[in-house]
């Protein structure tokens, strides 16, 4: 039986031993980066900096909650924009596993130049066990390479940390709430954003499109969950096809994008089932999100298939 308070208790004597001077820390705003935000602050105190990058595929708002999130658990961070930088390096990439190293390298570079400006030496990531799992390795087969494993660059001029690199996901729930973490329960989000989300070359109209799509879905499948029309799900969220298709506007031949919605139950992540969704809430999203992009959107569809033999995220 997991228990997170020793866990706790452990790993801050863990930490205290094992980070010398000032390091930094990756902080996306999820669950496991900022369990192990904290953890690391409550052994090192202020040597511990908070790096929120914003790489232009963020959701909805997220780079300012997660600014006001840092600030409320007194962790010290600074929040870089470097949207460009990421658009720039994935211009003309449509492959998934060259996307989600291209953006492994692109933090580390961003991690590198924040880390040399404070003498930081050490770079904390929230990695959890699924992470290197998938990322393969050994006997293990790729499934993707997750930009916090699989896709760090060897030249990296920084030494890696990662508290919570044993644990399942339910695992770092737990850790979450006994820490008082508000977010703890807060629903997972791929290290390379949106991006993963795009299917084709990301570029910032399309992560515009995603993002509204994204905001869309969250929103009402949390509105009709907290209406009892529903089970929340353990993730949702909206991918960007790329293809388009035939549709009509008013009186007009229209040729937009596809959004796929999917949803899905799991309990760490290995493995899942897609959610069944009443189809008065998935009627609502796809009015929605076609009236609110009517100019770049005609057709939203469900995805009904469970991990395996799909994954969670279609990247």
């Amino acid at each position: 039986m997991f228990d997170a308070d020793k866990f706790i208790s452990e790993k801050v004597e863990d930490l205290k031993g094992e980070i010398k001077g000032q390091a930094v820390i990756a902080v996306s705003g999820g669950v496991d980066s900022t369990v192990a935000a904290v953890l690391v602050s409550r052994a090192i105190g202020k040597n511990l900096i908070g790096v929120h990058v914003d790489t232009g595929f963020l959701r909805k708002g997220e780079a300012a909650g997660v600014g006001k999130m840092l600030t409320e658990m007194g962790v010290k961070h600074v929040i870089i924009d470097a949207s460009e930088e990421f658009f720039s390096a994935l211009k003309g990439v449509t492959e998934p596993e060259a996307k989600r190293k291209i953006i492994g390298e692109r933090f580390i570079r961003v991690f590198e130049r924040e880390a040399k400006k404070t003498g930081a030496k050490i770079l904390v990531q929230g990695t959890i066990a699924p992470d290197w799992i998938e990322s393969g390795g050994g006997l293990r087969d790729v499934i993707k390479s997750h930009h916090n494993v699989g896709a760090l660059p060897k030249d990296m001029d920084l030494t890696l940390v990662e508290p919570l690199r044993d644990l399942y996901k339910d695992e770092v729930r737990k850790v979450g709430k006994a820490l008082g973490i508000a977010i703890y329960d807060k629903q997972p989000f791929p290290g390379p954003g949106l991006a993963v989300r795009i299917l084709g070359e990301p570029s910032r109209e399309s992560a515009d499109i995603v993002r509204e799509a994204c905001a869309i879905v969250e929103e009402e499948f949390e509105g009709a969950a907290k209406a009892g029309k529903m089970e929340l799900p353990w993730q949702y969220f909206a991918v960007l096809l790329p293809v388009r298709t035939v549709g009509v506007q008013g009186d007009v031949r229209a040729y937009g994008c596809t959004i796929v919605v999917r949803a899905v139950q799991s309990l760490d992540g290995m493995t899942a089932a897609y959610s069944k969704i009443p189809h008065d809430v998935l009627e609502k999203i796809s009015i929605r999100i076609t009236n609110t992009m009517k100019d770049k959107v005609n057709r939203v569809v469900y995805d009904i298939t469970n991990k395996p033999p799909g994954t969670i995220e279609w990247e």
